[in-house]
């Protein structure tokens, strides 16, 4: 009877989640990353947390970029008087009194007191801190998402440590290649001396247009890249839109800021790509654009 008894309480559904209680449950934690800065990474970061949300998913946005971009982007208030990332890392407050419920997702937000991390964690397993702070919350959600900053440092390493994959948005030029190079000698080290079961998710082509030819040239070099990064570059591009660039505006993901665009079909359709979920099949009528051009048997 006790034995019966415990193994519903480990397989029972968890109200609002769609998981399961115990360990069944814990979190996958993602790291959005790249040396190089202005590829992405918090559009990434926000445009996937908005989706996974609008699946009626649970997911925690963690915001590791002194600009607070990814905070301020998904709605969360970073004013002085809130707690942030700086205060959990600090060990002054536990994360979950530092996650704010926005509109479109929990929020673990940030601000420029972050930037001097570098020089106020130098105590024994300072590279553990987040891991150690994420272990408390990992079973409240299905997806943690953490946004890092274009720079290696303390951050970047807690972020690599406490995450199960990493994904790199990356932009068509060699510059970007160029930091791509640099990143895989950084998650070697942190495989071999933090976290060995590090892996990487994919390569994530962003402002992508196909009639360049540069774009396929480094598409090409991406990929063997990829390749000894034991990776892919994920089938899903992310081509330049002005919705993109609107959005944080508004403080809303671009699939809530223009929910029909070509945008947000498209990091809904990286959303599944990266979480390993079959995208459901459209239905044949699409809201708000009236009639498909081709529709058989219909006068």
């Amino acid at each position: 009877m006790v034995w019966f008894w415990l193994l519903s309480f480990l397989t029972a559904t968890r109200p609002g989640t769609g998981g399961t209680l115990g360990v069944v449950c814990m979190a996958v934690v993602f790291a959005v990353t790249n040396q190089k800065g202005g590829v992405g990474k918090t559009t990434v970061c926000a445009s996937v947390c908005g989706a996974i949300a609008n699946m009626g998913k649970s997911v925690l946005a963690i915001d590791l970029d002194p600009q607070g971009n990814l905070g301020f982007s998904l709605g969360a208030d970073c004013g002085a008087k809130k707690y942030t990332a700086y205060d959990v890392l600090k060990g002054e407050v536990e994360i979950y009194n530092a996650i704010q419920h926005t509109k479109w997702c929990d929020v673990v937000p940030s601000n420029i007191l972050l930037s001097g991390c570098e020089l106020e964690l130098n105590s024994m397993g300072r590279e553990y801190i987040l891991k150690d702070q994420i272990k408390d919350i990992a079973s409240d959600y299905e997806y943690i998402f953490i946004d890092t900053p274009p720079s290696l440092s303390i951050l970047t390493i807690n972020a690599y440590t406490a995450a199960d994959q990493l994904i790199i948005p990356m932009m068509a030029e060699i510059l970007s290649i160029q930091g791509i190079t640099q990143l895989k000698e950084t998650i070697f080290a942190v495989k071999k001396y933090y976290n060995k079961d590090l892996q990487v998710r994919g390569i994530v082509l962003n402002r992508y247009n196909a009639r360049y030819r540069l774009t396929h040239d480094v598409e090409d070099l991406a990929q063997l890249i990829a390749e000894k990064m034991d990776t892919d570059v994920l089938e899903t591009k992310i081509t330049q839109s002005i919705q993109i660039a609107e959005a944080p505006a508004h403080a809303e993901p671009i699939v809530n800021y223009a929910p029909l665009s070509r945008a947000a079909e498209e990091f809904i359709s990286l959303t599944y790509e990266i979480i390993r979920e079959d995208k459901p099949k459209k239905s044949l009528f699409k809201r708000g654009r009236g009639r498909p051009r081709k529709y058989p048997n219909v006068g």
